[in-house]
């Protein structure tokens, strides 16, 4: 608690103000990054946008949220630490957001765009992915956040492709992209990782 209440610039009494223990700041932490994930999910989902360029975004958001912008958001691998009631509730909108992975890869089977796959796998393998860059990332690393994030989505969409040259962002993807407010450029200000 002493370490949080540091990082948040308060005195440890304080942060009790907020939370009343360790459980509701894990909570905390990972509520926030499921509902930023899910918002990104849910403005790529509607769009006009070819499958591959809505699963980039998605993949981009996720990275960028874990690694850059929710402090805590990588304590999502530690929930099973939570009480079942507050368990029970981050479980319920990851499935949704698993769900909504999976709808998005399913559409891109219907449509011929990504290769006949168990769309279910296929979104396991992709958050498991991203949930994992967590554990090794280092802000001192060689790489950005941002690289980091477009890397995975190139080399995740590209295995799902029945044209893997096609992975080149369409103009739709920037027009998402802008209307989501993610950074097309790497090297924004933001960490680094270690590989």
């Amino acid at each position: 608690m002493r370490d949080i209440a540091a990082a948040a610039d308060l005195s440890p009494a304080n942060l009790y103000n907020y939370f009343r223990g360790k459980h509701e700041i894990l909570f905390f932490c990972q509520d926030v990054s499921l509902d930023r994930m899910i918002n990104a999910l849910e403005k790529a989902r509607p769009s006009r946008a070819r499958a591959a360029d809505k699963l980039r975004l998605v993949i981009v958001s996720h990275i960028r949220c874990v690694l850059d912008e929710v402090e805590g958001s990588a304590a999502h691998l530690l929930t099973g630490a939570l009480p079942p009631r507050l368990q029970r509730a981050l479980v319920m909108k990851r499935d949704r957001y698993e769900d909504g992975v999976r709808q998005l890869i399913a559409a891109g089977i219907r449509t011929g765009e990504f290769v006949a796959c168990d769309p279910a796998l296929s979104a396991r393998a992709i958050l498991g992915a991203l949930n994992w860059s967590a554990r090794w990332f280092s802000p001192e690393g060689s790489l950005t956040a941002a690289e980091i994030a477009e890397g995975f989505a190139d080399y995740l969409i590209r295995g799902l492709l029945t044209k893997p040259q096609a992975s080149r962002r369409s103009g739709e993807l920037t027009k998402l992209q802008h209307a989501m407010r993610v950074p097309v450029a790497p090297g924004t200000k933001s960490g680094t990782a270690s590989a």
